[in-house]
């Protein structure tokens, strides 16, 4: 018979602990004793807890609301946007990230503001541009899906909030340079992982339609441009949102991350 540990280590290497419980059985086959088995597990604990730990930032790894003084009001983003058409792979798309920070109704322009992910840490700095209306802001290549957000002014913090993101989705239809109709229902389809708490659609026609993150929706006719007498250059985009209020954070105060993702379409000339 093998010695105990050759056996484990064959049995439980790359697998978590409630594997290692399930190969009891392989144990048992190889004329190993119950005492045998759970000296075994006690011994190689660290292992098998090891081959079960994971990275708080690897997509699926959930939401965390964090902490915090409760005295920062934060409306803060992460948005994911594809950078061509029929993007389907995390460095196919960029992301920004926008943060707005008030305290006691004032801005908040000092301080530190840290986004992180499997990318990096990205510190964000304050833009109060007219545009940008007073916001922290920055960006990273590619989209990770889950995205820390860290806050500290003085005495005052909104940390270790984590938003898990909707997995990565692309639209199967129309097709990518495909011709529709205007004035009839055009199916739209888009392939993804698990659902999103918030989606929308969007046209050159119509601005942020709330819908169901169920895969397909059947835009109404009279939603894309047109033109009588010549095709049009349409883009149809699904916007899925997955987001969370902070433990830490003052009333009212919300994180989200977003991914955006299109398809450009030729729409037919009405000819009236």
């Amino acid at each position: 018979m093998p010695p105990v540990s050759e056996v484990f280590l064959q049995i439980v290497v790359g697998k978590c602990a409630a594997e290692v419980f399930s190969t009891r059985v392989e144990f048992m086959s190889k004329n190993i004793s119950l005492m045998q088995l759970m000296s075994a597990l006690v011994c190689a604990g660290a292992l098998a807890l090891g081959a079960c730990s994971s990275d708080p930032l690897e997509a699926g790894a959930g939401n965390s609301i964090g902490a915090g003084t409760t005295t920062l009001l934060v409306e803060g983003s992460a948005r994911a946007q594809a950078l061509t058409g029929g993007a389907s792979k995390p460095e196919q798309f960029n992301t920004e990230f926008s943060l707005r920070i008030s305290r006691a109704g004032v801005p908040v322009t000092t301080g530190t503001v840290i986004v992180s992910s499997l990318g990096g840490k990205v510190p964000l700095t304050f833009n109060n541009s007219q545009n940008n209306s007073g916001r922290w802001v920055g960006s990273q290549p590619g989209y990770y899906e889950v995205y820390q957000f860290d806050i500290t002014d003085g005495t005052d913090s909104v940390t270790d909030v984590r938003v898990d993101g909707p997995d990565i989705h692309f639209l199967t239809a129309p097709t990518l340079g495909g011709s529709v109709i205007s004035t009839a229902i055009v199916p739209v389809a888009w392939d993804r992982g698990d659902r999103a708490d918030t989606a929308y659609l969007d046209t050159k026609q119509v601005e942020k339609l709330q819908i169901l993150d169920e895969g397909k929706y059947d835009l109404p006719p009279g939603s894309l441009k047109n033109k009588k007498d010549q095709a049009e250059n349409e883009t149809i985009s699904i916007t899925r949102i997955n987001q969370l209020t902070p433990k830490g954070g003052a009333a009212g105060s919300v994180f989200s991350v977003s991914i955006v993702n299109s398809v450009e379409v030729l729409v037919a000339a009405t000819g009236n």
